[in-house]
């Protein structure tokens, strides 16, 4: 893009804060994310669902399996994704090519008749979100300076358009699933129509690659698009870079290697609990929730959109909160705290679940149900601990990184976050085996310690963090 005057650009950074380009990119998320999170609302019900009761079929153990594989490679793919783009096709083809394969997947799990058709769904579907997901998300930062105040309020909005579309997600394919399309004999479900369900996330994402056909040019000019001259040049000032930082860590910077490692740990172990939303307490959920509210029973899938709901409502109030704390004589509360605090706060919420086991005697009976509150309860909790935890850590992680290896210390942020993905997903297996009281208990305890310990070396994090700005 051109470069405006300074009159030039105060003039425009008046004028227009929030450029047509950066709503018409925020558009584009809802409809992904509405694919995305109407898709796994219900991934894991139709693995573990019988055939004739229009699932796939699959054992507990294995269906969680697969899950967890999926939702692993779903955060390890922006890798590659990132690199395609920086290095071949620009960041708007790239995610507009992973759009495709995002919608393809959709709908091969639409069409899908076995575990082989399934298998070549999910891993279209990980090619287009390591497409789309690193790109269309930087994207939004093209659209101002590294220094432009404005950015962080643009991710904050950008953000909020993701819990638009993971809201609404699961209420319109959950009901197409499990209430229009469901095959009944009384009060008895014969048969879901999970399919309709994977079609209609695939819908959701074709409109959003068709608005980008339709509009983009006209809407991002020259933003995102890849230029060859650039990219070289970028490429060669990377590699003079690298080589005028080569050279062994200093002592400082070795500490805050380990100390991003150690991170990681208690990141996995956040993931871990928290991500069993769409697994273990799906599966929970289904079985062992009275989901009748006024003779109404309540669709499994639509417990997902009680977290973007909150991450709606709360989030600006969070914000607030911290923005306060931090105009306090000794300043906000320290990140490695506050992500201490995140960890003890998904544990309050599995305890919770603890208390739904303990109601109904921990039965594998699926007659006896436990009450509601206890799981919205949980899952209210769960937002809250990720409020301290998510937005921080990120942000913890860039500024202590060594910036020799900056971009090895993100990947093991993400590694991280894969894996407690993974584990997640391998959780629903173990609420079969071993039961709920046993799996929510042994969860409880593991993040509570986890967070109470996180909170006791939170001095030390801070210590390394003034060491790495002297």
């Amino acid at each position: 893009m051109a470069t405006a005057t300074n009159t030039q650009q105060q003039s425009l950074n008046n004028r227009q804060s929030y450029p047509i380009g950066f709503w018409f990119i925020s558009l584009l998320q809802i409809f992904e994310r509405f694919s995305y999170y109407g898709m796994r609302g219900l991934l894991i019900l139709y693995l573990a669902t019988s055939a004739v009761k229009g699932g796939l079929g699959l054992d507990t153990a294995t269906a969680s399996s697969l899950y967890a594989s999926f939702t692993m490679f779903v955060y390890f793919a922006p890798l590659a994704g990132g690199y395609v783009a920086d290095n071949f096709w620009g960041k708007r083809k790239t995610f507009f090519i992973g759009s495709l394969f995002i919608a393809g997947g959709m709908f091969a799990l639409f069409a899908a008749h076995g575990k082989t058709m399934v298998l070549v769904a999910l891993g279209l579907m990980i090619i287009g979100n390591g497409f789309w997901k690193p790109n269309i998300t930087s994207i939004v930062g093209d659209f101002y300076g590294n220094n432009d105040p404005r950015k962080d309020g643009a991710y904050s909005i950008f953000y909020t358009f993701i819990n638009i579309g993971a809201f609404f997600a699961p209420l319109i394919c959950g009901t197409l699933a499990e209430k229009t399309f469901a095959v009944t004999k009384g009060t008895e479900v014969i048969s879901y129509g999970y399919k309709y369900g994977f079609l209609a996330a695939g819908i959701g994402m074709l409109i959003g690659t068709l608005l980008y056909i339709l509009f983009a040019k006209k809407a991002l000019g020259d933003v995102g698009a890849f230029n060859k001259e650039v990219a070289v040049k970028k490429a060669q000032a990377k590699k003079a870079s690298t080589q005028a930082k080569k050279g062994a860590l200093t002592k400082d910077e070795k500490k805050s290697v380990i100390a991003i490692f150690i991170l990681s740990f208690f990141v996995i172990i956040f993931w871990a609990g928290f991500e069993q939303a769409g697994s273990s307490l799906t599966i929970y959920t289904n079985d062992f929730i009275n989901r009748n509210v006024g003779g109404f029973k309540v669709p499994t899938s639509w417990f997902q959109s009680i977290n973007p709901f909150l991450c709606v409502v709360l989030g600006p109030l969070f914000a607030m909160l911290f923005v306060r704390l931090a105009k306090r004589p000794k300043g906000d509360i320290p990140t490695a705290t506050k992500m201490g605090y995140g960890l003890i706060l998904l544990g309050i919420g599995f305890a919770l679940m603890v208390g739904a086991a303990m109601e109904r005697g921990n039965s594998t009976n699926a007659a006896i149900k436990a009450n509601i509150l206890w799981l919205i309860g949980a899952y209210t909790l769960h937002t809250v601990g990720e409020m301290f935890l998510s937005p921080v850590g990120l942000s913890m992680v860039s500024k202590l990184a060594p910036k020799q290896i900056a971009a090895l210390m993100m990947g093991v942020w993400l590694f991280a976050t894969g894996m407690g993905n993974y584990i997640a997903g391998m959780a629903a297996a173990f609420v079969k085996t071993w039961g709920g009281l046993q799996v929510f208990g042994f969860v409880t305890v593991v993040t509570i310690a986890s967070g109470v310990l996180l909170c006791f070396l939170s001095p030390l994090f801070d210590k390394v963090m003034r060491a790495n700005k002297a």
